[in-house]
């Protein structure tokens, strides 16, 4: 009898939607939420183990199942769980995937089977009213240590402003919606919660890093800073459908770590390098020109722009085939429309 019920979750397995994680999209999904009908990986299954109240979760291979269990899971799936529990999600809310963080994971799941967000729009958190205040842990940029601070994101001004001290007129940072940029990054922060906030400040890139000790507070934090750069995007491609704008609210970093930099002596030194598409210029070669010195590292890359070439070196040659395949990605694609006055920024760099 066992076997004959395992037989028929792995026949439900194979039906249209449940080869995936109901939750993250993680392919051949081996475990089930029996009370909410849905087929989740190993990872997830984790996270509904802590919600209990709403979801109870058994191995599709390993554990025992009753015949009226099978019934509901052949009842439901994943594909009618995502028509129910994800009926009412904002265009701008993040949607992770199983390569993700898992607070972002744990709070997508919490948010659409135990808050239920998603299945009416009064349960939402007001990610979208277009200003949002609170105090995030800040980390120092001497110290390293994180302390309280005040933000403020106003959609009216097109900001993400903080504050030194509780009573201060004016704000230590505005960072423009415009060329904003989010992403959590707990290792590098050493924090579970941990955001990077990377914005333009006099044609350079900066980055602050911040986090909250209710994770479901930050995720609305991040979450509304997408809905402010959703809602400035439409208002600057005017034509453009969500579908086309959503990849643009907030971007993950394609590769991340040390190269050794390199080139000649009269070069221009400058803390970043904008890379764009071939058609317009930009390429990336796996060797450095021949006549290259002051270079430790063996495996050379040089990146063409139309000003100038940057001479960069990897430690070992699989981060050099890593790192070349990132930027690869880059110069494969063409640009976005902001990108050409990011781009110009970097050219008018004093």
């Amino acid at each position: 009898m066992a076997e004959e019920q395992r037989r028929a979750l792995l026949e439900l397995l194979q039906r249209p939607g449940n080869a995936q994680c109901a939750d993250c999209g993680a392919a051949d999904p081996d475990w089930a939420s029996y009370t909410l009908g849905v087929f989740i990986c190993l990872s997830c299954s984790g996270i509904h183990r802590n919600i209990p109240q709403v979801s109870k979760v058994k191995s599709v291979r390993l554990d025992t199942w009753e015949e009226a269990q099978v019934e509901f899971m052949a009842s439901h799936g994943n594909d009618a769980a995502r028509a129910t529990y994800e009926s009412q999600v904002p265009s701008f809310h993040y949607r992770p995937t199983f390569s993700d963080c898992h607070l972002l994971r744990e709070q997508w799941i919490r948010a659409k089977y135990e808050r239920q967000e998603f299945t009416n729009p009064e349960r939402q958190e007001p990610y979208s009213a277009g200003y949002r205040e609170g105090f995030l842990w800040k980390r120092g940029r001497d110290n390293g240590q994180f302390l309280s601070r005040k933000f403020v994101l106003t959609e009216r001004e097109g900001a993400l402003k903080y504050f030194n001290r509780n009573d201060a007129k004016e704000p230590k940072a505005i960072m423009k919606i415009e060329h904003l940029n989010a992403t959590f990054q707990p290792a590098k922060i050493g924090h579970p919660h941990g955001l990077q906030v990377t914005y333009l400040r006099d044609n350079s890139t900066r980055n602050i890093f911040i986090y909250h000790e209710d994770g479901k507070e930050m995720v609305h934090w991040f979450n509304a800073l997408r809905a402010a750069r959703f809602h400035y995007l439409q208002v600057a491609f005017p034509g453009a459908c969500d579908a086309d704008l959503v990849p643009k609210l907030t971007r993950n970093y394609l590769k991340e770590g040390y190269m050794e930099k390199t080139g000649p002596k009269d070069a221009f030194a400058r803390g970043e390098v904008f890379i764009g598409s071939r058609e317009c210029g930009y390429m990336v070669l796996d060797r450095l020109p021949p006549s290259t010195q002051g270079h430790h590292w063996p495996h050379g890359i040089t990146i063409v722009t139309p000003e100038r070439r940057f001479l960069l070196a990897c430690e070992t040659e699989s981060e050099q085939r890593a790192w070349l395949d990132a930027f690869r990605k880059v110069v494969d694609r063409p640009m976005l429309p902001q990108e050409y006055a990011v781009e110009a920024h970097f050219k008018h760099k004093p």
